[in-house]
């Protein structure tokens, strides 16, 4: 390796939405931390170009275009996982969408399909293709990206709300259902990190960073290696007796 690492050392990580934002800044720190890297996303040019970075830098590092929320997609990330480096020992099930801040009785069906779709179909489609892959090779470590909208409500952005809501309850579910046959699931929830969700979200509604900021006790947006520094903690080997947990990365905005 080009790099020191060992957090992850020798293990095959699987991570959807990694063409950018969290994804992307979790796919560099994951393959720092010693894994082999598989991007999975749907924008192919994003993807090869990073695992041309990454390998230029000495990484182990593959990628396979995947829309997750078509459940063919998301096996054919994992069979892409296993076929290259043997086995999938972590997923972070990161690929997620936002929605225009709209009251809930003005949204058209539309938003709720698209956004419930991406969130929860599609966690749903990979963490049924990723349990599979860790049952065949004697368990692993899974960690969905939620929200803290996944634990408490933000105004005027209900199906985003609820679909977080549904990744806690996913987790949960999950890691009660596999502790014993050695997977562990948890998640992260971040507060306002500087991710395309989000920034597009500040961009459209002028104000609206001032406010989130002024509601988190570090008076500051997250950059997206800070959340990524959680998830690789919690799929590395130190975290072995953590499995069900939703661990808010959020510079406090729950305190408030």
């Amino acid at each position: 390796m080009s790099d020191t690492g060992g957090l992850l050392q020798d293990k095959v990580i699987l991570v959807t939405g990694a063409s950018s934002g969290i994804g992307a800044a979790a796919a560099y720190l994951f393959a720092r931390e010693g894994a082999s890297v598989v991007l999975a996303a749907r924008r192919e040019e994003r993807l090869t170009a990073f695992v041309a970075e990454l390998t230029a830098k000495g990484f182990e590092a593959s990628s396979v275009v995947c829309d997750v929320t078509r459940a063919e997609d998301a096996r054919r990330a994992v069979a892409h996982a296993t076929e290259r480096f043997g086995r999938l020992d972590g997923a972070f099930n990161n690929a997620g969408i936002g929605g225009d801040q709209a009251p809930l009785h003005e949204m058209g069906d539309e938003v709720y399909d698209t956004i419930l779709d991406t969130n929860v179909r599609g966690l749903w489609n990979c963490l049924r293709a990723e349990v599979g892959a860790m049952l065949a090779s004697g368990g692993g470590a899974i960690v969905n990206n939620s929200s803290v909208g996944g634990l408490v409500a933000i105004a005027t952005a209900a199906p985003y709300v609820a679909s977080k809501h549904a990744v806690v309850g996913f987790t949960r579910a999950a890691a009660d259902e596999y502790a014993r046959q050695g997977i562990r699931v948890n998640a992260v929830a971040p507060g306002p990190t500087r991710s395309e969700i989000t920034v597009g979200w500040f961009a459209r509604n002028p104000g609206l960073e001032q406010t989130v900021e002024a509601a988190t006790s570090q008076r500051r947006t997250a950059a997206p290696e800070e959340v990524a520094e959680a998830a690789a903690w919690l799929l590395s080997d130190r975290s072995s007796y953590v499995t069900g947990v939703v661990m808010p990365v959020d510079g406090g905005y729950l305190n408030h």
